[in-house]
């Protein structure tokens, strides 16, 4: 797996919630390309369970969201918006775990509507939550023009083992 650069990284105004990693109260994933997937091994944090050291659902949402517009981003080269998400629980995540993986991937394209898989998957490689995200995205001329798309890129000497 290589590490996906994050563009926007130092940009003055750039406080998302799921990526940044200068925004106090966000998750700072950070992403990387397995072929056609795009990962995320995260840290779960007490500060984000809901039952007692239980990941609340709402912050697996955001995960699953946030990977799936990166799969956007560097697949596509361009952004977009989640218009639709469809999340299934199947097991709880534990805020005590060492990490979670999150996968997703292009499931299917019709015009500027992107379907999207996402899996996040516990330290035993258990999947415990799915999602499906219809994405609508912007012409990549729109996306660069309006400054929500700067390129991302893969840095080449980092590599890291799957987990």
């Amino acid at each position: 797996m290589k590490k996906i650069i994050n563009p926007w990284k130092g940009f003055e105004g750039y406080n998302c919630f799921g990526c940044s990693p200068d925004n106090e109260a966000g998750v700072k994933m950070e992403f990387y390309e397995d072929e056609d997937d795009i990962v995320s091994i995260w840290k779960p944090r007490s500060e984000f369970q809901g039952w007692f050291n239980t990941l609340h659902g709402g912050i697996q949402a955001v995960l699953l969201d946030e990977i799936c517009g990166w799969v956007v981003f560097r697949k596509l080269q361009t952004a977009g918006m989640t218009s639709k998400m469809e999340t299934r629980y199947r097991k709880a995540v534990c805020t005590k775990d060492s990490h979670v993986v999150l996968r997703a991937r292009i499931k299917e394209i019709k015009r500027n509507l992107v379907l999207i898989a996402a899996e996040l998957y516990n330290k035993d490689g258990e999947l415990c939550t799915e999602a499906t995200c219809t994405y609508f995205t912007f012409p990549q001329e729109k996306a660069r023009e309006e400054m929500f798309f700067k390129s991302c890129d893969v840095e080449p000497e980092e590599l890291l083992p799957l987990i």
